[in-house]
């Protein structure tokens, strides 16, 4: 196999991938993603501002961008001719990560796009079908208990590599488990600093309590900062 077979591997896996579905989706509506709700283009933000309909459907797109990355490249290059097709584990590999390249930073939108989990999904249901399914059980689990879907987005990626090995036990594979998982964990840096400062947003939770409850911080930081200014007051006198 030629590096440029690899490489258009890759390339093709990446066209695929950079097809801006959740943009597309608001855009027929009239809607901008990326000035609304998240301000990502992927289906958790099309959820929340499309409706579940929407949602649903730039999901399972999504994730058919991975998938047929993964299966048709390989197919393609063994038309092409048998050398060409020969490795076909190595190519599914290149062109879904390509894939979910192209899904996180699509040139059609200066390259910001979604955070990759919907189309990692559909890459995984071609290469290891098992360990999505215990990863989409993990996802869920953390998705019950917290309602977070950024949090159970990021415990699916940390687990995924382990999950890939017991199931594969295969280092190949584990590796680009590996680095798909630093892929998506990255894409949800933003998230992980307002989990730590308990901002991130629950699905699904009643937005007028979350106004309530931002106003209620906002209101005890203005009463600590009135305390303060008091007090560096009586300092002063004294």
């Amino acid at each position: 196999m030629t590096i440029i077979l690899c490489l258009a591997a890759v390339f093709s896996g990446y066209l695929l991938g950079s097809v801006p579905t959740g943009f597309l989706m608001g855009r027929a509506r009239g809607i901008d993603l990326r000035s609304v709700g998240s301000g990502n283009i992927g289906a958790t933000n099309a959820l929340r501002v499309l409706g579940k309909k929407a949602g649903a459907i730039v999901l399972i797109l999504d994730a058919a961008k991975g998938a047929l990355a993964c299966w048709g490249v390989p197919r393609l290059a063994a038309a092409v001719g048998p050398t060409a097709g020969a490795d076909q584990n190595l190519l599914s590999v290149l062109a879904g990560a390509g894939a979910i390249l192209g899904h996180n930073y699509t040139c059609w939108l200066k390259f910001r796009g979604g955070k990759g989990v919907a189309t990692s999904a559909g890459v995984l249901a071609v290469i290891t079908p098992v360990a999505l399914l215990l990863a989409t059980a993990a996802w869920a689990i953390v998705f019950l208990l917290g309602r977070y879907v950024s949090l159970a987005s990021i415990s699916a990626a940390l687990a995924l590599p382990f999950l890939v090995w017991v199931t594969k036990g295969n280092s190949f594979l584990t590796a680009f488990a590996v680095l798909m998982a630093v892929v998506v964990i990255y894409a949800h840096r933003s998230n992980i600093n307002r989990l730590m400062n308990g901002t991130e947003h629950r699905f699904g939770r009643d937005r007028a309590l979350e106004a309530a409850e931002e106003h209620r911080r906002g209101a005890d930081t203005t009463e600590f900062q009135t305390r303060q200014t008091g007090s560096e007051t009586r300092t002063a006198d004294h």
